[in-house]
């Protein structure tokens, strides 16, 4: 299994390239349609693939938590894809992904892993009405492969909101509201997360506009140009900030950032990496394209308090 993850060494050279690594996996045949799925994770949030270990079963858990396992003396939360997402299977899931995404670690029950395939973000595309409902929105990035197989990239973000199910309204009390009107756009690709880009900018009274990927973004930041010189204005005077992900089917955060820091356009307009790729190495990657400042995902008030910053709004 740790042949399979040698390649992962070299990820950290794909920053700006547009370029993605995915660990291929499958969740077995479901019974009801007699069709195998396969799906992608972003190799940045695998840490380690190995045979499923003992795990022990936790009490008051969704049934797609199988339970708890140790690793290393860290307790890891277990997560059943194939309940989770209600494929009906006679095997027995025998491979656990460990995955490590903002700040936290959990553990993909999957019957099987494939391989890791490096592809152009552009080659992922928004996934077609008809799979998002098959899915119930868990599949945020479609790509086909030569041998017309379809990869299904998943949402990890709503995969761990929905198995945790913790009330998250308290991370909206006392954010303190901004004195001044802004204008913020933001790009992400997980519904989950720009549900929660968007509570947290209402709770400041800050506009907003947004996107489903980087190529979306980049189109409208465009528009948005146009209309300032329309007008006669400098742009940072209608756009205060740019909030983007990292991972985007089309175009990444990576290439959305170099496209806005290389416009002329874009002058004295901040943008603000928010992603689940928590890392000091990820955040080193965005420093090297032009972002701002970086902050990780699901924390309300530590965006709030960085968007504050980059606009200049503390006291």
């Amino acid at each position: 299994m740790s042949e399979l993850l040698k390649k992962i060494d070299a990820r950290t050279k794909l920053a700006g390239t547009n370029k993605l690594e995915i660990l291929l996996f499958s969740l077995g045949t479901d019974q009801r349609t007699g069709r195998r799925e396969t799906f992608g994770i972003n190799v940045f949030k695998v840490r380690e693939v190995m045979r499923t270990p003992e795990i022990t079963a936790a009490p008051e858990m969704t049934a797609s938590v199988e339970g708890m396992v140790s690793l290393r003396g860290q307790l890891v939360p277990v997560i059943d894809l194939a309940k989770y997402t209600g494929i009906i299977t006679e095997t027995k899931p025998e491979i656990m992904i460990v995955t490590e995404y903002n700040g936290h670690t959990q553990g993909f029950l999957v019957e099987a892993v494939d391989t890791i395939l490096r592809l152009d973000w552009s080659l992922m595309r928004v996934p077609p009405e008809m799979i998002s409902n098959r899915m119930g929105g868990l599949v945020t990035a479609v790509t086909e492969l030569n041998d017309q197989t379809l990869v299904m990239m998943i949402d990890v973000e709503k995969v761990l909101a929905e198995t945790t199910q913790i009330d998250d309204s308290y991370q909206f009390v006392n954010i303190e509201p901004v004195s001044v009107p802004r204008m913020v756009f933001y790009a992400d690709d997980s519904a989950v997360a720009r549900k929660q880009i968007e509570r947290t900018l209402d709770a400041m009274g800050i506009r907003h506009a947004g996107a489903i990927n980087g190529r979306q973004a980049w189109e409208e930041l465009q528009r948005l140009a146009v209309q300032a010189e329309s007008a006669h204005r400098p742009l940072n005077e209608m756009l205060h900030l740019v909030l983007t992900d990292v991972e985007m089917p089309e175009m990444d955060g990576y290439i959305l950032t170099k496209m806005i820091k290389t416009d002329a356009r874009f002058a004295g307009i901040p943008v603000l990496m928010h992603s689940s790729l928590s890392g000091h190495s990820n955040q080193k990657l965005g420093q090297s394209v032009g972002v701002d400042e970086y902050v990780s995902k699901f924390e309300p008030h530590k965006l709030a308090q960085k968007i504050r910053q980059l606009l200049k709004l503390d006291n």
